[in-house]
């Protein structure tokens, strides 16, 4: 079966094909990306009506060039599935609205998927694909949380953040010191320059005894340090700026690091999955590689390119739903979103 995706949550129109096989994960046919992020920064953030109208300009040319790519015709698409939710509400009714036209126009099913599902699932397109169960690292500009997977729909939260997700707080962090949108790959340029160990930044929940985060706090304490430093922060001759990045990068770090690391330790899991935007910062991967070595453990990531969102994860986790006999594709066009969805509750909607 062949399976498109189009995701259109945020500020990434993405589109992919993917394909079921008789034995083994499915693979991924052609994918194609386009991010808003040139748009976006002039306005320091998304605005969400200007996402809404550039979806519905790309989808379009990227679901052809993802065909041709592919050399697959459209009518050979057995099922087109799209972001449900959680999301803008705007963004979210053009992929399902061009997904439920195509489907209608084909007399094909469609599938609603839930986006952090989609992430939950995207490293099973790597080359080095994670086998159930697992501790995964969901981690991105909206979410944080650490879930016990069991399988294809066997999601078990862990802990989540309880104000600001870690992506939140690298941007905002970044934004804090002028570095501009989208503040967090800025940042973690700027830490690589910096002393990680220059300013003493908090660490919430570190010793809290469960699995949730919070990074309000630690946003707090940057925008308190940066005030100091006034004039100082963006001196040249210093490095406060960059010793600042590589503090609040490490405080974050740590964080998610210990948390993850406590998380394997209590399920007696010997595999990690990182997903979500923030799986793609080179020092978190370089310190869980580091800590899950040391203690036997499996750490698994999607590819660089697909740690943002993808039209591919939405295919893919599509395609492993059916496949694994969770929910079934139907002839039913009504494009209903779901802006706000937690994904604790993700079976028993969507069945």
């Amino acid at each position: 079966m062949i399976f498109l995706g189009i995701e259109s949550s945020c500020d990434e129109t993405g589109v992919a094909l993917v394909e079921t096989q008789n034995h083994g994960f499915p693979r991924l046919l052609s994918h194609a990306l386009f991010s808003q992020i040139d748009m976006h920064q002039a306005y320091g953030g998304v605005v969400p009506e200007l996402a809404s109208r550039d979806h519905i300009k790309r989808v379009i040319p990227l679901t052809r060039e993802v065909l041709k790519s592919a050399n697959v015709n459209l009518d050979q698409v057995d099922v087109v599935a799209y972001t449900r939710g959680p999301g803008l509400a705007g963004a979210l009714l053009v992929g399902a609205g061009v997904a439920c036209a195509i489907g209608a126009s084909l007399q094909k099913p469609v599938l609603g998927i839930h986006h952090l599902e989609g992430h939950l699932l995207s490293p099973f397109l790597s080359d080095d694909p994670p086998e159930f169960p697992f501790v995964a690292l969901l981690v991105s500009g909206g979410h944080t949380q650490l879930m016990r997977v069991e399988a294809v729909g066997s999601y078990e939260i862990l802990g989540e953040t309880i104000d600001d997700a870690a992506g939140e707080a690298f941007d905002k962090s970044a934004k804090l010191m002028g570095l501009g949108y989208p503040g967090g790959p800025a940042l973690s340029k700027w830490a690589q320059l910096g002393n990680p160990q220059a300013f003493k930044l908090p660490r919430p929940l570190l010793h809290s005894g469960n699995f949730d985060f919070s990074f309000a706090g630690l946003k707090t304490a940057v925008l308190t340090q940066a005030q100091k430093l006034g004039p100082d922060l963006d001196n040249p001759s210093t490095t406060h700026k960059a010793d600042l990045c590589a503090s609040t990068e490490a405080a974050i770090v740590e964080v998610l690091l210990k948390k993850s690391m406590a998380a394997l330790k209590a399920t007696g899991m010997r595999r990690l999955v990182v997903a979500g935007g923030v799986g793609a910062n080179r020092s978190l991967r370089n310190q869980l590689n580091e800590s899950c070595s040391k203690a036997g453990v499996r750490v698994h990531y999607p590819e660089l390119h697909l740690c943002t969102d993808n039209g591919a994860m939405i295919a893919m986790a599509a395609a492993m739903r059916v496949q694994a006999g969770k929910q079934e594709a139907e002839m039913s066009y009504g494009f209903d979103v779901k802006p706000r969805w937690p994904l604790g509750s993700i079976e028993s909607v969507a069945l």
